[in-house]
């Protein structure tokens, strides 16, 4: 029986957490469940950081970016004994049921809570969408919109000055934000941590290009490409004659008002979370495959290697040429 359940955001922080907090709060109340905050995602969990969370407590936060929970990485959680505490304080607290929203290291820590007898249903929130076994997590929509934004402003006054405009997007591991920006944006170079760079091939794209007279050329980097803005910068320098600019977006990226699909698609995973717990699963990685609401183990949705859509990039090397 599922009496009282808790609810904390872990990792980096995704616009639309705050919705699917709101949905899982609200769900459980309806439900008739006791719930629970806790605050700082794992590290709250250890120093018992909770609050009560009434209809209230989520009111007014559906459009707001950041998570009102608060996030923090805790090196103490990847620990075997910090995972022990932890169960044992949600036992403590009579704690029937956990939502984690968070990525792949917040999941790792709930499957960990879920293998000690914790009832634990995951949510992805992650800008990155490295979360192999779901077609989106929570965040990534917002984050393309923002870096679009930005890539608008950049090719006005690329063009204006005749420049080569080089971006840098977040994803450490995945260049999904910077291939989906880069077609959105119509950039003529992406460079994705999946793929080595062939830097020499964009040089002779900008050449043709401003032989032509088209004097306009962003270049969206993923941060964790193999080669630095610095290097591209550089490569594009003594091979086009071109002036280069880099840009890195940075941190701006996870912030802003959630897009309209990350608050549906957030609230609608919040939802089916409380819906598990109540009908006795555990142990779940919610998602999304085809448009449905899909959930896997926590050991299976872990277990999917990420890798770049390359119908996409096949499409970006066509449409950039």
């Amino acid at each position: 029986m599922i009496n009282k359940i808790a609810v904390l955001t872990s990792g980096g922080d995704a616009p639309g957490m705050n919705a699917a907090v709101r949905a899982v709060v609200k769900t459980a109340l309806i439900n008739g469940l006791e719930v629970i905050g806790i605050r700082r995602g794992y590290a709250g969990l250890l120093e018992e950081d909770f609050i009560e969370m009434k209809r209230g407590s989520v009111s007014d936060i559906l459009q707001r970016g950041g998570t009102m929970l608060l996030t923090a990485r805790c090196e103490r959680f990847k620990t075997p004994e910090g995972v022990a505490a932890g169960a044992e304080i949600l036992r403590r607290n009579h704690v029937d049921g956990l939502v984690v929203i968070g990525g792949n290291g917040s999941f790792c820590g709930a499957q960990k809570l879920n293998d000690l007898g914790i009832a634990t249903i995951g949510l992805p929130a992650t800008i990155d969408n490295d979360l192999a076994y779901t077609e989106a997590s929570i965040g990534f929509d917002t984050a393309i919109n923002t870096a679009l934004y930005a890539l608008g402003n950049l090719r006005d006054t690329s063009y204006s000055h005749g420049r080569v405009n080089v971006v840098q997007v977040m994803g450490r591991h995945c260049g999904d934000i910077a291939l989906h920006s880069a077609i959105s944006c119509g950039a003529e170079g992406v460079f994705l941590p999946e793929r080595e760079p062939d830097i020499l091939s964009l040089c002779k794209t900008i050449n043709k290009r401003r032989d032509l007279g088209c004097l306009l050329n962003i270049v969206v980097v993923a941060e964790g490409c193999s080669l630095s803005l610095e290097e591209i910068k550089n490569i594009l320098a003594k091979q086009t004659g071109a002036e280069i600019r880099t840009t890195v977006l940075g941190h701006v990226q996870r912030g802003g008002s959630p897009t309209s699909y990350d608050r549906l698609f957030a609230s609608r995973l919040g939802a089916y979370a409380i819906d598990l717990l109540l009908n006795g699963q555990t142990g779940r990685a919610c998602g999304q495959k085809y448009g449905r609401l899909v959930d896997f183990s926590f050991e299976e949705a872990l277990a999917i290697n990420k890798d770049i859509d390359d119908s996409l990039l096949k499409l970006f090397e066509m449409l950039s040429k």
